[in-house]
Order: structure tokens, then sequence, then C-alpha cells
């Protein structure tokens, strides 16, 4: 593949990652508008996250089967038509049972290409390529709550901000699918390779220093990104008083300060270790949510952007750094582990805090968070210390 083609091809991969982060920001901005229109307690939203989530999680498992039998352009175009239709699905329901059922193909999809689209960059393009891929799904994270909030701001209902995304992942379609020639010569490449039998999975657990923390980690990471993304705007809503389309234009800072920092880390990787980035970005994390405790309205703006800015760093870091910490052979197996951990984060704790603020209030959010945030730095702090430099021979 010529180096002109290659870089088109980066390029429709960056689209498509904003295609991902479309969707997984738009249930958390739009749900203060939805959950009165479709007649259910304000908790439920924790179901339907829950759902797409389990989704993520099952599509991530099978994904490797299915990429080798229809290849990862196949496999992407796919997987985002299915979002588009879930979504379409979305804007033209007013039942929640319905949306549940819609929720399954919407986490399939996202699951897919997720899996499809790391790897195919961590094979083919350069590791500063990482971080910029995930600044461009915080672009698309970033985006759907704006367009949700000009929406809402016009009069119109959320389901229009549903049919918009929709809409624009069905061009992605249409640009992935005039895209299937730049990718054919590289899954034939991708084919000619062989595989290693490697130890188990349980094995790797066993006998790898610093895995269980390396895994717990990912698990608080992802509980705070998911929790906050679903929950921050309807914080606003019930504790602080704001009406539904302001929440979501501060909670598209939130993915804006995600998108800005993972773009800022792609630079910042030149002058700091991956391990360095990772505990500046919780230390931004947690002045981002001092600031929101703080009876200051002034601060809840800089608030939102801090916790953005303190989580990009974080996730992409943690991925590049496994080869280091545990050895190149057993990388593969050992990033499946861990972004299995991740989704199981963000399929659980989104759910658990709907339910214990039915209780406490929305109020609990930033405890709720801190407290994931204390547990994290102790077990990044102790999985480095149990990193060796002689990875076990197995």
């Amino acid at each position: 593949m010529s180096a002109l083609k290659k870089k088109i091809l980066l390029l429709i991969i960056y689209l498509a990652f904003i295609s991902l982060g479309l969707p997984d920001s738009l249930l958390g901005a739009a749900w203060p508008a939805m959950f009165g229109d479709l007649g259910v307690p304000v908790n439920y939203a924790g179901i339907l996250s829950l759902i797409v989530a389990a989704g993520t999680v099952v599509s991530s498992l099978f994904s490797g089967k299915v990429i080798r039998k229809f290849g990862v352009a196949s496999v992407t175009t796919f997987s985002v038509l299915m979002t588009a239709l879930a979504l379409m699905g979305y804007s033209l329901s007013d039942h929640f049972a319905f949306l549940c059922l819609l929720a399954v193909p919407l986490g399939l999809g996202a699951g897919s290409v997720d899996a499809a689209l790391n790897n195919y960059v961590a094979l083919h393009y350069e590791a500063r390529h990482m971080n910029w891929l995930h600044s461009f799904w915080g672009v698309g994270a970033a985006i759907g709550p704006m367009i949700l909030a000009g929406q809402l701001a016009r009069g119109h209902s959320w389901s229009d901000g549903y049919q918009s995304i929709a809409w624009i992942q069905l061009a992605l379609v249409a640009v992935l699918v005039a895209s299937l020639p730049l990718w054919v010569k590289n899954q034939m490449e991708d084919s000619r390779s062989t595989e290693e039998k490697r130890p188990g999975l349980f094995q790797l657990i066993q006998v790898l220093p610093g895995l269980p923390q390396a895994l717990l980690v990912f698990f608080c990471y992802c509980s705070i990104e998911a929790s906050f993304g679903l929950w921050g705007a309807s914080y606003l809503v019930f504790e602080k008083g704001f009406e539904a389309d302001l929440a979501a234009r501060y909670a598209s800072l939130y993915y804006l300060g995600i998108t800005i920092g993972r773009f800022l880390s792609g630079f910042l990787t030149r002058h700091f270790s991956n391990r360095q980035l990772v505990y500046l970005g919780q230390a931004v994390i947690g002045l981002g949510i001092a600031l929101l405790v703080l009876p200051i309205d002034a601060l809840i703006l800089p608030g939102f952007l801090a916790i953005g800015l303190g989580c990009a760093p974080i996730f992409p870091s943690l991925l590049h750094e496994t080869p280091a910490n545990f050895a190149e052979k057993h990388s593969q197996s050992i990033m499946g582990l861990q972004m299995a951990s991740a989704y199981v984060g963000i399929t659980l704790m989104p759910f658990l805090f709907g339910e214990i603020a039915t209780f406490t209030g929305q109020s609990f959010l930033l405890t709720f968070l801190g407290m994931f945030l204390v547990l994290m730095v102790g077990l990044t702090w102790n999985l480095n210390q149990k990193i060796k430099s002689k990875i076990p021979q197995i």
C-alpha cells in the first residue's frame, strides 16, 4: 500500500472512531429530557447503559473470530451500520422496553468497532496514533451532546438529536463502503500471520507480577469515566438546578476535555513517560472533583473540563505501557483481559450508581468518583512497585 493510501485509510479510521464516540455520550446528555417523556424513573438510564455495555463486552470477546472470518473492513462497516440503525430506532421510539431492545445492537456494534480498529492501528501504524485515535473518539463524544443541546434549544425533542446522530452514522457507512478497496490488501497481509501457542489467561494472572493490579486499574478508570459521562448532566439538573439543554452543553465540555487532552498527550509522550502521564491525569481528575465540591457555580465549568482533561491520557497510556509491563509476547492476551476489565467497569458502575442515587440523590456522584480515584491511585502505585525488570519465562 502506498503512503498516500495509508494516510487516507488512517483518516477514515479516525472518522470511524468519531462514530464510536457519538452514541457513547448521547444517553447521559439526553436522559434528563428523555425519562419524563418515557414515563420511567430517572435511574432507568443505568439499565440502558448496562445493556449497551454488556453488548460491548460480548462483541469484544467474540470479535477475534469474527474479524478473522470477515475482515476488519467488513466488520467495521457492518458494525457502524448496526449502530446507525439502532440510533434511528431510538429516535422513533417512545417506549422504554423498545429502547432496551435497541440497546443490544447498539452495544454489539460499538464493541466490534472498538476491538477491530484498536488492533488494526496497533499493527499497522505508529504508537502516537493510538493517543490520537482515542482523541477522535472524544471528538465524537463531544459532538453528540452539542447536537442534542442544539435540538433542545430550538424547541425540538431528544428524538431529533438521536435522528441527527443516526444520519451522521449512515453517512460514515457510505464512506466505509467506498474505502473497502484500501483495506483488502492489509487484511490479506494480516491473514498470513500465524498464531503461536500461548499460556492461558488464568496462568498469566497467577504468574505475572502486577497483572491483577493492572486489571483493577482499568476497572477503576472506566468506572470513573463512564459514571461521570452518564450522570454528570443529571447531577447538574437535579443538584444545581440547570436546564436540560445547558446541562447537555456542560456534559459536552467533559468530552471536549478528553478530546483535547488526548490530542496533546500524543505530543507529551516525547517528554513524559506513560506512567508519569497516568499520575498526571489522576491528579487533574482530583482537581476537577475538588472544583465541583466547592459551592461556587463559576467553578462548575472548569470542573467538568478538568475531569475530562484528567481522564484523557490514562487509558491510552495504560494500553501503550502493556508490552513494557508484561513483555510483548504476552501483550495481546493481556490486552484482551484489560479491555474486558474496563468494560466490566463501564457495564456495572454507572448502573450501580443509578441504584445508589435513588437513596442518596445525585449529590453522591462526587463521592462515588472520589472513592474510585483514590483506589485507582493506590493500585497504580502498587502496580508500578510490583513490575519487575525480568518477566517470568512462561
